[in-house]
């Protein structure tokens, strides 16, 4: 009668580990994803909570949409927001949301104002590593795509710099920080 071989200890805890890891990587894809929508609703309440703006979530980003549409018919100022969200010391921004936003702006000729608006928010605390945090000051960044750029990758950094991203390296991109209907949250010190 033929035996039949028994995993060996380790080869067990080696799967244990790959279960353990990929778990722990959905628990952190989903709290980073939460974090995003979180953002994207607070910007909705801020710009519905000013009397002549409307804002809306548009869904998922599978579906090709901005994050958020707001729209002031009365000042005929039509806005497509990218929100980002995080607690490192850049946040990126991929160069086909940037498009998907543009191509919303220009579909509304009828507005008078069209921009494309990246919303960052780098949250008051900071990722040391895997788990670990420290505080810092919260900070809020509203930067208007200017369309003389071509459209790449970009990022943001903790103290509104952006860059370009080709190729792998950085390259100074001058953004203009918006001015927002609504007061932004101010900063705890």
């Amino acid at each position: 009668m033929a035996s039949i071989e028994q995993p060996e200890f380790n080869d067990v805890k080696i799967v244990q580990r790959k279960k353990n890891s990929k778990k722990t990587n959905q628990r952190i894809a989903r709290t980073r994803r939460q974090r995003g929508y979180n953002w994207e609703d607070t910007l909705v309440k801020r710009f519905n909570a000013v009397e002549s703006w409307k804002a809306f979530r548009l869904g998922s980003p599978s579906v090709g949409l901005p994050d958020i549409l707001a729209v002031s018919t009365r000042e005929n100022v039509i806005y497509t927001i990218e929100a980002k969200s995080g607690t490192n010391t850049t946040l990126r921004v991929p160069f086909d949301q940037i498009q998907r936003c543009l191509k919303w702006i220009h579909t509304f000729e009828l507005y008078q104002t069209r921009k494309m608006i990246v919303a960052f928010k780098f949250s008051s605390k900071k990722r040391i590593g895997t788990g670990k945090y420290e505080h810092r000051e919260l900070r809020e960044y509203f930067k208007i795509w200017d369309e003389k750029y071509p459209v790449t990758d970009f990022i943001c950094t903790y103290d509104g710099d952006t860059y370009a991203m080709s190729e792998g390296k950085r390259h100074p991109l001058k953004l203009e920080s918006g001015s927002m209907p609504f007061v932004k949250k101010p900063s705890r010190k």
